[in-house]
């Protein structure tokens, strides 16, 4: 097994970076192309293993592809090998080097279920990370969920990185990993989780939360209330700010490491409140909302995926 890099384990002191394993969900359009360019972005940050996953959504059961024997065969074989060929040409134009295609870089896949055979696929490679580009439909420099992505998110076991529509990366791969939590109960596993990919890839770490304010146009009567959970918020969130600073540094002394809390009017102008660099990779976790819900993303994340510019890596959360 490969050191998980996406979930923070460190190598030992002296031992090489074992190459992030990164299964990518590839289309032939525009998403496929763009997760294919954010695998290539942090392959210039970090050794990396790829392997692109193509899946056909089949409407037929099971039953009559046993019935045309050969011929489904032929018909699988085919399609395997132009999907092969389109990934071959996607890697080569986004400068992935071959040494970092899995000797297996292209699988064709065809069921019923996108996600469960993408999550299968994961899980046979040994994926540390999916990655999967925008829906076609979001404005240029966010993120959209289409309907795989928004069931692996909230269903995947493994992280997941999510890459706006048409976004500009570094040319010098990552240069930051912003970590942002939205609650303090996981907090403090999520910030060290980040020291140590940051340590790791030897860039800074930015540890961030936002408070949006005006969250309910048009309810005047709510306004002071809000105002006044937004100031306790912001209160709270500073001094966890300063002691997970000086958390972090007490394990990674050499690391760079800042914290901000973004404020603005509602989640849009919260986000927008920090600066933003082209390096910056979003780090965040998942909430379960209870024992029997196993849901990977709540509402207050959703609200930073549709605003985030950025690419985006989320861990799952450790249920107890």
């Amino acid at each position: 097994m490969p050191k998980k890099h996406a979930s923070g384990d460190p190598p030992s002191k002296g031992e090489a970076l074992a190459p992030l394993r990164i299964l990518v969900a590839w289309r032939n359009d525009a998403s496929g192309a763009e997760a294919l360019q954010f695998a290539a972005w942090l392959a210039r940050t970090t050794p990396i293993c790829l392997r692109a996953a193509m899946v056909f959504t089949r409407p037929w059961p099971t039953s009559s592809l046993n019935k045309m024997g050969n011929k489904y065969q032929k018909w699988l074989k085919k399609k395997s090998a132009a999907c092969a060929t389109a990934i071959k040409k996607e890697l080569l134009s986004a400068d992935v080097p071959k040494e970092y295609w899995d000797e297996e870089f292209s699988i064709f896949l065809d069921g019923t279920s996108e996600t469960a055979l993408l999550t299968q696929a994961a899980t046979s490679f040994q994926a540390d990370l999916v990655v999967l580009g925008s829906h076609a439909g979001a404005p240029k420099g966010r993120f959209r969920a289409g309907s795989t992505a928004d069931a692996m998110l909230h269903s995947s076991p493994l992280p997941l990185g999510l890459t706006p529509r048409s976004v500009k990366l570094s040319k010098r791969g990552v240069t930051r990993i912003t970590c942002a939590f939205v609650d303090f109960e996981d907090a403090s596993e999520l910030i060290h989780s980040a020291a140590d990919l940051a340590s790791h890839w030897q860039v800074p770490l930015r540890i961030v939360t936002f408070a949006p304010e005006e969250l309910n146009e048009g309810l005047e009567h709510s306004i002071d209330f809000e105002a006044e959970l937004s100031h306790e918020w912001r209160e709270q969130s500073l001094a966890f700010l300063d002691r997970a600073h000086d958390l972090v540094l007490s394990k990674h002394p050499q690391l760079s490491v800042t914290t901000e809390i973004g404020s603005g009017k509602g989640w849009s102008g919260a986000i927008d409140a920090l600066k933003w660099k082209k390096g910056d990779l979003l780090y965040i976790g998942s909430t379960p909302l209870g024992p029997f819900e196993r849901v990977f993303v709540g509402s207050t994340t959703n609200e930073i995926l549709r605003h985030i510019r950025v690419p985006m890596l989320i861990k799952p959360a450790v249920t107890h």
